[in-house]
């Protein structure tokens, strides 16, 4: 390779590792304000969190702390979570800004519905865990430690970390879909491959919501359960896309084959 040939070949380079360093810049700055502000209104957020509690015992939410610097490090903790949840669009956004240049149209047109999709399902986890879950599990630990002539004054610390645990587990976990039907549109599973492995995906379903739930047969039930029902929606979505797929590729071969005979013809 020449010199000319090599120095082309660097200047390109040079031009993306500087739009990634300018948009990492972005991707810090809007997690920084993101999370900023959710310090600001931790309060509230708290209090929001705090809510499924209520829900639950139908008592107010009478949270201790057990460390000096528990109430602050609470904060830290809702301000990053809420960091991340807030700036999650614009870091997507920038992700998919850098990405999109390299992608044929058709590539783009496939990809915008994953990045949708994402957060829709994260979104959705994380709802069953609040206005569901988290009701639930906390009435039955309430009436387990009643039960059991156990005071229960939960730490503000514990609590949160349950909390934000239980809707990182659900939001990732609902993102099956989304992996499962990417892994099938650029073909590297199958319909068949899915429907024949369901037995193994039921297996997984439970070993996976046992290792990311706390060892309570609701919280266990509660995951496996919606996961299994998202493994059949990617199923079927697979199956979709292959029968869209066939038929895309029958209607190429027909226009190839018209206009083969047009050209004998003529």
């Amino acid at each position: 390779m020449s010199e000319d040939e090599i120095s082309a070949s660097e200047a390109p380079l040079i031009e993306h590792l500087i739009e990634l360093r300018t948009r990492l810049i972005y991707c810090v700055l809007g997690f920084a304000a993101a999370f900023i502000v959710s310090f600001y209104f931790s309060k509230e957020l708290l209090y929001a969190l705090t809510l499924p509690f209520v829900w639950g015992t139908g008592a107010k939410a009478d949270l201790i702390s057990t460390q000096l610097l528990g109430v602050f490090l609470v904060k830290l903790k809702i301000a990053a979570f809420g960091g991340l949840f807030i700036g999650f669009p614009l870091i997507a956004t920038q992700i998919y800004g850098f990405v999109a240049p390299g992608l044929y149209k058709r590539e783009k047109q496939a990809f915008v519905p994953y990045l949708i999709a994402t957060p829709l399902f994260f979104i959705l986890g994380a709802a069953l865990v609040y206005f569901f879950l988290l009701p639930v599990a906390i009435h039955f630990f309430t009436v387990l430690a009643g039960t059991s002539g156990v005071a229960l004054m939960p730490d503000v610390q514990g609590y949160l970390d349950f909390v934000i645990m239980l809707i990182l587990a659900f939001g990732l976990c609902f993102q099956l879909p989304v992996i499962l039907t990417l892994l099938g549109q650029i073909g590297v599973l199958s319909y068949q491959q899915l429907k024949s492995g369901r037995k193994f995906a039921i297996v997984g379903v439970f070993v996976v919501a046992a290792v990311l739930t706390p060892p309570d047969p609701i919280s266990q039930i509660s995951m496996a359960v919606p996961l299994m029902g998202l493994y059949e929606v990617s199923v079927q979505a697979v199956r979709f896309l292959e029968m869209r797929r066939r038929k895309r590729e029958a209607a190429a071969e027909a226009a190839e084959a018209a206009a083969e005979a047009a050209e004998k013809d003529s």
